[in-house]
């Protein structure tokens, strides 16, 4: 039986480097602070409200307190989104 014929193969050559660019990197350093404080007032909004049994943060309000308390929740996951 005849041998089959041997093939050479090109050497590897790697892809083209791409040359780096430059990443504008900022200072989010606010970012953490904010977000925990808007968190946390949220919820001392909401416990205030159901521990005065409704007359405080502002009595007016009435029970729109608590979507002012979800609202700063809300806005500290809004935040969170810029964290990196």
């Amino acid at each position: 039986m005849p041998k089959s014929r041997i093939r050479k193969k090109a050497d590897y050559t790697p892809p083209a480097a791409k040359q780096a660019q430059a990443i504008k990197l900022t200072n989010r350093a606010w970012v953490a602070p904010v977000m925990l404080a808007m968190f946390l007032i949220g919820l001392a909004w909401i416990v205030v409200f159901y521990v005065t049994d409704g007359s405080l943060p502002i009595d007016s309000l009435d029970n729109w307190n608590i979507v002012v308390g979800f609202g700063f929740i809300a806005a500290g996951f809004g935040v969170s989104t810029q964290w990196k």
